[in-house]
């Protein structure tokens, strides 16, 4: 059983007079987002990783993108130390400094030395020897600001991980890493319209659900 969170969330009324842009649902979602009194972020993101953590594609993955919280987002800590002591491989996204809105993912470990990059972003100081071929990785968990039934998933605008991971759009067969997104359960809309550019998820986790969207990919 989830704990019922006694703080309310503002309410906003999804309707199509209301879903003009996805940089309007942005807005809107990212604000609610923010509204989290910190007590029920937490509360919200330990009853995730809970969920996570359980799940058997967490448990049979060895080699794990994750992700430090900004903006509000989930937050991935207590998954992160959890997954050290399962003695899982962790990496970190890192901003490509030669490429424009692309992602290189890091080993993240207890010692590694943190940076912030031009958004304030927490990410790992040295990169070069440390860094993966995406394909290696078995699960990326990524963050997001919405999504809807079938997967589509509105992050914050840059693309970044659409350009690192476009790859996948181009298989016939859906094969790793699997791509996961961490949300609230409130972040779900009833519809997102999708570029040709959007890789899609494989699921969502939120604190209250596990959505699957990989029939979408066969």
């Amino acid at each position: 059983m989830l704990r019922r969170y006694s703080r309310k969330v503002p309410f906003i009324a999804w309707h199509p007079q209301t879903m003009t842009s996805r940089s309007d649902n942005r807005k809107q979602l990212r604000a609610r987002r923010r509204a989290l009194s910190p007590r029920e972020h937490q509360q919200r993101s330990r009853a995730l990783c809970r969920q996570l953590i359980n799940h058997p594609l967490f448990r049979t993955s060895k080699r794990i993108a994750v992700y430090l919280p900004n903006d509000g987002e989930v937050d991935t800590r207590p998954l992160i130390e959890r997954a050290w002591g399962m003695h899982k491989e962790l990496y970190l996204p890192v901003l490509v400094p030669y490429r424009e809105n692309r992602l290189w993912f890091t080993r993240y470990t207890p010692d590694t030395q943190l940076v912030n990059n031009r958004f304030g972003i927490p990410e790992p100081e040295f990169v070069h020897r440390k860094r993966i071929r995406t394909h290696a990785l078995d699960l990326v968990l990524t963050p997001l600001v919405g999504f809807d039934a079938q997967g589509n998933r509105l992050g914050m605008g840059g693309g970044f991980y659409d350009r690192s991971l476009a790859f996948l759009r181009r298989r016939q067969h859906w094969h790793k890493p699997r791509l996961v997104g961490l949300a609230y359960d409130f972040q779900q809309l009833p519809e997102l319209a999708a570029a040709a550019w959007d890789v899609p998820l494989s699921a969502v986790v939120t604190d209250a659900h596990w959505h699957r969207f990989e029939e979408r990919q066969k």
